[in-house]
């Protein structure tokens, strides 16, 4: 039996609103190997660095938090020029958490002048501390 992994997934507020209404997620732009990376029943949390894809405005904030649902990752044809890959998610209900208050105890941010490096590659894997403790405020209300 595997270990459960932590993940964290930077998206637009907007793509992730839809990625939850869908109950998928995708990762850096519709690739799959990111994807590949999760195995099912591990956790994952959006971070949405902005509101709007392709806009300035900011958010900041984690803006979902699921479970891995199944070993499937299976492309998706959006349009003729699109076809991203996704994974299947069983998403909480919750709220939006901002970064802002937590930068200095995430150990994800070994760098807390810079902390926006980390979310570069648009997926990264955190330990169960930081987990933990975003989970325990987007599900706040849930508890």
């Amino acid at each position: 039996m595997q270990d459960t992994k932590y993940w964290i997934v930077v998206a637009s507020k907007d793509h992730v609103k839809t990625g939850v209404e869908q109950g998928i997620a995708q990762a850096c732009h519709g690739k799959a190997t990111p994807l590949k990376r999760m195995q099912k029943d591990d956790f994952v949390i959006y971070y949405s660095g902005k509101e709007t894809f392709g806009k300035t405005d900011k958010c900041q904030k984690f803006t979902a938090i699921g479970k891995v649902k199944d070993d499937e990752v299976y492309p998706f044809q959006i349009s003729e020029n699109f076809c991203p890959f996704r994974r299947n998610i069983d998403f909480l209900n919750c709220q939006e958490v901002s970064i802002i208050p937590l930068i200095n105890l995430l150990e994800f941010i070994p760098n807390k002048k810079s902390w926006g490096y980390p979310f570069r590659f648009g997926i990264l894997e955190i330990n169960k501390k930081d987990f933990d403790l975003i989970s325990s405020l987007m599900l706040k209300e849930n508890l």
